[in-house]
């Protein structure tokens, strides 16, 4: 299958990304924000018409009833506000998570923890992987076991247990190379922050036996077969 554009939102021309950051103006919104990418054609689109979609992830989440976090991300990742690439991947990777472990279980107040879950994760921005060398879907493992642990800067044992969440997730990612992948760093950190939640929290989860992904054909950056789930079965081993 020959590979589609999914980068540009607005021309869906491959992007570029500068040493300097420099105002620009979002082509959908036209505010103006400083950052370091466009597309080829100069087209901008911010962080926040970016993740316009977290409504609807919201929403889902409310009505979700499975326990398999990957299950709920496919659900969210088959939204059409979701795209191949994007900062709309750090509210899916908690918010998947904060649901199943819900639905497992686990002692949370759904609604305002989803909530919190999109306050915090929309504040880190797109391309933080390679700008920050911190990639959001990890982040945002983080970000779910400092709110089940209700963790803060001033606590003990949750803050060390969101720490090393998001420590283990981005240990992880960082293990499978780069370019970044929002769906092969997305599938990462949820499978990692399961195994997580079941020997540190006491919560089981549900851990697929295999996860494929079909969309490598959107992705023009996709390694192929060096990605663990470009494979027809693969076994959880992460």
């Amino acid at each position: 299958m020959a590979k589609q554009s999914d980068e540009c939102l607005i021309c869906g021309a491959p992007l570029e990304y500068f040493d300097q950051p420099v105002e620009m103006e979002c082509a959908i919104c036209h505010k103006k924000y400083v950052n370091n990418v466009h597309c080829k054609n100069g087209h901008y689109v911010c962080d926040e018409c970016h993740t316009s979609g977290v409504d609807a992830i919201v929403g889902l989440c409310l009505e979700e009833k499975s326990t398999d976090p990957v299950e709920i991300l496919e659900k969210m990742m088959s939204f059409p506000t979701c795209h191949m690439h994007g900062p709309e991947h750090h509210v899916m990777v908690g918010a998947s998570l904060l649901t199943a472990y819900h639905n497992a279980g686990g002692e949370v107040n759904l609604k305002p923890a989803l909530d919190e879950m999109v306050r915090r994760a929309k504040q880190v921005p797109g391309g933080a992987c390679g700008n920050w060398g911190a990639c959001g879907a990890g982040i945002s493992t983080g970000m779910f076991v400092s709110i089940v642990t209700k963790s803060s800067p001033l606590a003990t044992k949750a803050w060390s247990l969101s720490n090393l969440m998001t420590s283990k997730s981005l240990e992880k990612i960082s293990m499978h190379g780069g370019p970044r992948c929002c769906k092969r760093d997305s599938y990462i950190a949820v499978l990692t922050a399961v195994d997580f939640a079941a020997e540190h929290l006491g919560v089981h989860m549900t851990k697929p036996q295999s996860v494929v992904c079909s969309r490598s054909a959107m992705n023009n950056q996709c390694r192929g077969a060096a990605c663990p789930f470009n494979v027809p079965v693969f076994k959880i081993e992460l």
